[in-house]
């Protein structure tokens, strides 16, 4: 197995005890740990740059404006985009896809007209279409899910018809863990000249992401589930589309000009960036992506292959557990989702945490998902860089503690 152990000490949370046991922290879909790398990064921030962006004519503000757009040149190296100026930094993926909608999808959009996502969404690029839709006119149409819980494209040239505007998908589920279709989409939406945007906020913490082969119009992600700070995602966009854009947020910093009538905007990215940005998060996520790539992309994909098929090995051998998700882990993230008998996954969950075991149980944000299913909730872990084998161990050891409890055969 790809050995990443070396880098547990670089996450001081994972020293902790839970309930008198190791912390063993399988919650990584949900939000990241970080590495003292990147607290480092963010304290120094504080600590020796704290200043505005972009608007003090001194060396402080010149400073702190060199660390943020340098963060921005890393993220953009990151992703090879075509340049910085593609990268914009949101508050999240979440905030990013509603700036494409408000941004776009108002002023393209009319009655009659169809946006394309799939069943295994996650809400951030559900509901913003829903409004979007209610603003427009424009119906919401679904790719589904084969039995094998992968998204269905046999037919995705009769979804993605002529009407279609907008074709969102997400790069990786994070209940089901699939990768999704993403080169298919991108495909079909280029056919019919709709926007093809994806959700990469489970993609791009896990895999090698190259927006310009990729071919996507927009791309979205968020820095927590990568290593980096909360409150900073990144909309990354070909420039065409961002310059054709209007912004879904006015004030401060996003502005050439303004009188009393009318305004006009920044040049991109900025034009999106309204009030003080997120410096000391963006900061962080700087510091995150230099973390990551001095692993390796490459290396953590194999090492979340290696570790997730060792956990779909050792969860299929528990009796009444039932996984949600590709079986083959070249389909899919590290994210696994099940059920066990009739024990309901929040009952999963505290059993669990008194092993010292984090796992996510409930819906995901995914409550579509959950009714194809024909489920009200599953319990997930979800691995990551810092995971280890025998984590999995524990995992496993704590699940039949709980058939024990419930009597479970």
């Amino acid at each position: 197995m790809t050995d990443l152990s070396h880098l547990r000490k670089d996450f001081p949370i994972l020293e902790r005890e839970m309930n008198g046991k190791p912390l063993v922290y399988l919650d990584s879909a949900a939000t990241s740990q970080k590495p003292v790398q990147v607290l480092d990064a963010v304290d120094d921030y504080y600590r020796r740059l704290n200043a505005n962006v972009h608007r003090g004519a001194y060396q402080l503000g010149e400073e702190a404006t060199d660390a943020y757009e340098g963060a921005r040149a890393k993220v953009a190296g990151f992703i090879n985009a075509a340049s910085d100026r593609e990268v914009v930094f949101t508050r999240s993926t979440t905030a990013a896809i509603n700036h494409i909608g408000y941004g776009w999808g108002l002023y393209h959009l009319k009655p009659g007209d169809r946006i394309v996502i799939s069943h295994m969404e996650h809400h951030a690029n559900v509901v913003p279409w829903q409004l979007i839709t209610r603003h427009t006119g424009a119906e919401l149409a679904y790719l589904p899910l084969t039995e094998d819980y992968l998204v269905d494209t046999s037919r995705i040239d009769e979804v993605v018809d002529g009407r279609t505007k907008i074709v969102s998908i997400s790069g990786m589920s994070n209940v089901l863990g699939t990768i999704g279709p993403v080169a298919e989409a991108v495909a079909a939406a280029r056919a019919v000249g709709a926007l093809a945007i994806v959700d990469g906020a489970q993609l791009v913490p896990h895999c090698a992401v190259d927006v310009q082969s990729m071919g996507a119009d927009f791309v979205a992600f968020s820095a927590h589930k990568m290593l980096g700070p909360t409150g900073v995602g990144v909309l990354w966009g070909r420039m065409d589309r961002l310059e054709e854009m209007e912004p879904a947020e006015g004030g401060g910093e996003m502005i050439r000009d303004v009188d009393f009538t009318e305004s006009t905007w920044a040049e991109v990215p900025h034009k999106f960036e309204a009030g003080t940005p997120p410096i000391a998060q963006a900061i962080g996520l700087g510091a995150a992506v230099d973390y990551l790539s001095a692993i390796g992309m490459d290396a953590v994909r194999q090492h979340e292959i290696e570790i997730t098929r060792y956990a779909l090995e050792k969860l299929s051998e528990i009796p009444q557990l039932t996984i949600y998700g590709p079986m083959d882990p070249a389909q899919r993230g590290a994210a696994v989702s099940f059920t066990l008998g009739d024990i309901h996954p929040h009952d999963l969950a505290t059993i669990l945490d008194q092993e010292g075991v984090a796992i996510r149980a409930g819906h995901h944000c995914a409550k579509p998902l959950m009714r194809v299913l024909g489920l009200a909730a599953t319990a997930r872990a979800s691995f990551y860089v810092y995971n280890v084998p025998e984590e999995v161990d524990t995992l496993v050891a704590g699940l039949h503690e709980a058939r024990r409890i419930f009597g479970v055969a």
